[in-house]
């Protein structure tokens, strides 16, 4: 079994500790889900006719973290990582939906390259939220939206796609766990 490390959140702590401890524990998990695959394994599909991939999800959220705490919250127009349009023009959050950005996977992407450019975009994500109250606003489709929101939001994508993440795991080699 390969392990990553993930703190477990603290059971008692103030509002923003405990948003940070929960968002990072479920990016953590996603991180375990995918330790020691190779690529193959990675791109391996959940059940035809779905195309859903470990790899794709974590391209997805990639793109999702990118949405959120750079297209929605500092409102910076970023082109997509992947898929369509990947490093081309900038895209504001208006202009780009994620809801399946990144779960398509190129033939000849890699795992270790997709969990790279994810964790940029997670330490990213850290560094724009650090000096921010959690009653900071962004904007998506013309509405505000507090970091708060955002950090709820970002705890309830990764707690889904982990869950599909769990049932891709076992199918591919097995390995099951939290």
């Amino acid at each position: 079994m390969v392990t990553t490390e993930r703190a477990i959140p603290p059971l008692t702590a103030d509002e923003r500790t405990t948003l940070e401890s929960w968002l990072d524990f479920q990016r953590a998990t996603l991180a375990r889900k995918v330790a020691g695959l190779t690529d193959e394994q990675a791109r391996e599909a959940a059940a035809p006719p779905s195309t859903l991939s470990l790899l794709g999800l974590v391209q997805h959220m990639g793109e999702v973290e990118r949405q959120w705490f750079r297209r929605v919250l500092r409102q910076e127009a970023a082109p997509p990582l992947f898929g369509p349009g990947a490093g081309g023009e900038p895209r504001t959050a208006e202009a780009l939906d994620p809801a399946d950005a990144g779960l398509d996977v190129a033939a000849g992407a890699r795992l270790a390259d997709a969990v790279a450019v994810w964790q940029e975009e997670v330490a990213r994500a850290r560094a724009t939220c650090a000096p921010l109250s959690l009653d900071a606003m962004g904007s998506v489709k013309g509405q505000e939206v507090s970091l708060r929101w955002i950090f709820l939001h970002m705890i309830e994508e990764y707690a889904r796609h982990n869950g599909h993440a769990d049932l891709l795991r076992e199918r591919t080699d097995g390995e099951t766990g939290y």
